[in-house]
């Protein structure tokens, strides 16, 4: 089994990284996709999230509101904080029982853990590699406001909330350039592919 971590600053490309592993055959555990689940109606987790920040997080149909829980969480570091010490613990849970599940299925598969905080939860050393997908801190403002309808203000503060490109890029085995198109960085990662199973052969036969 070979344990990938997947991250990058938002908006530098990590979705289209994840999904062309997927295409490849990896075992995708998406750590977004989790945090979701561990806040969905009648979960513990949601119910300590309303308990931390109140009835106005809901909607009328008592789903969280995602956009309220980020106006208030992307403005206020103690409230990020606490809202990270509530979910990562529930999402590690979730992602161990996915990877042993894939394991069970097949000892030799590729599990790729995309997390977009992975740096700044002190997982940089969990991994077999570290892939960081990296695109300049402007364009990745620019993506965010032009293709998911932020605010200038709004999108400088999701870049503030995650860790400095130097870090991450510190903490990388291999760096994927996300600042072209789609296809660029599909080829990437089609390169990437390529030299993890060379990696496992000379491995296997050393």
């Amino acid at each position: 089994m070979t344990r990938i971590g997947l991250t990058g600053g938002i908006a530098a490309g990590k979705s289209v990284v994840a999904s062309r592993l997927r295409e490849l055959g990896a075992v995708v555990v998406d750590h977004d996709v989790i945090a979701r689940q561990v806040v969905a109606p009648g979960t513990v987790g949601l119910g300590i999230v309303v308990d931390r920040f109140g009835d106005d997080v809901l909607d009328e149909d008592g789903v969280l509101d995602r956009a309220a829980l980020g106006h208030i969480v992307f403005n206020d570091p103690q409230a990020r904080s606490d809202l990270e010490a509530i979910l990562h613990p529930q999402i590690a849970r979730v992602a161990a029982e996915e990877e042993a599940r894939a394991v069970a299925a097949d000892p030799r598969a590729v599990i790729v853990h995309d997390v977009p905080l992975l740096v700044e939860t002190g997982q940089s050393d969990d991994f077999h590699v570290l892939v960081v997908v990296h695109a300049p801190a402007d364009l990745r403002i620019a993506r965010l406001v032009e293709t998911r309808g932020a605010t200038l203000p709004e999108a400088r503060r999701r870049l503030a909330a995650q860790a400095g490109d130097e870090e991450r890029l510190a903490a990388a085995d291999v760096v994927l350039d996300g600042s072209g198109d789609v296809e660029h960085l599909r080829e990437q990662v089609d390169e990437l592919w390529r030299r993890l199973h060379e990696q496992v052969a000379q491995e296997q036969d050393a």
